[in-house]
């Protein structure tokens, strides 16, 4: 072989790794799967129900089997652990109206709209938490140019209403007990005996 053609040979090997790596990367760095991997890593589990926002970096995902729910965002650069109990609501919001919501201890509300023009479509999960009370994530935002997950406003609002009812079927499941530690039986104090007088113990002498 020639020492053009080797040379030749080289650069298409290279071309072909660097066109690998490159494809690779792209493939790890992309938001969709850089989201689920954290979802992933903090349930310890591939989670059972998942929605995604990538254009905003958001996603929320439950895993029955261990009674855990997590939030992330920052493409899953943060992420919050609940218990699934800590579920107290979800509400869904149109153009920032309300128009559906299911709260532990509240009739639920079906939505008022079914679909058409919208600006922005958002599912809100309300945790009993006072430091993170609620996490909002985008199901649909005019002003996005990425695609998501709903690829119109009605695809959008479907979506946020099934998950509507799937916060409604959570917050029917009663809560588990807490567990009751019997408390040890009081101990019984024994007085102590009155010591005797030395003059009492010592037998008397015979004269």
């Amino acid at each position: 072989m020639s020492e053009a053609a080797r040379l030749m040979l080289l650069l298409a090997l290279a071309g072909a790794g660097v066109t690998f790596l490159g494809s690779a990367a792209i493939w790890l760095m992309d938001p969709q799967r850089r989201l689920q991997r954290a979802l992933k890593r903090v349930l310890k589990a591939f989670p059972e129900a998942m929605l995604l926002s990538p254009p905003s970096g958001r996603g929320v995902g439950f895993s029955f089997d261990s009674g855990m729910l997590a939030v992330c965002w920052n493409n899953g650069g943060w992420c919050l652990l609940y218990r699934i109990e800590e579920l107290a609501g979800a509400e869904l919001l149109i153009d920032d109206q309300v128009v559906g919501r299911a709260l532990r201890g509240e009739p639920s509300r079906t939505l008022d709209r079914a679909g058409g023009a919208a600006e922005s479509v958002v599912l809100r999960l309300i945790f009993d938490d006072p430091r993170h009370p609620d996490f909002d994530l985008d199901l649909w935002t005019r002003s996005d140019t990425m695609r998501r997950v709903s690829a119109t406003p009605a695809e959008a609002i479907a979506e946020g209403n099934s998950w509507l009812a799937r916060t409604e079927a959570i917050l029917r499941r009663p809560k588990p007990a807490l567990a009751i530690v019997a408390a040890p039986p009081p101990v019984a104090r024994r007085e102590p005996e009155p010591e005797e007088d030395e003059d009492q113990d010592q037998d008397e002498l015979p004269f």
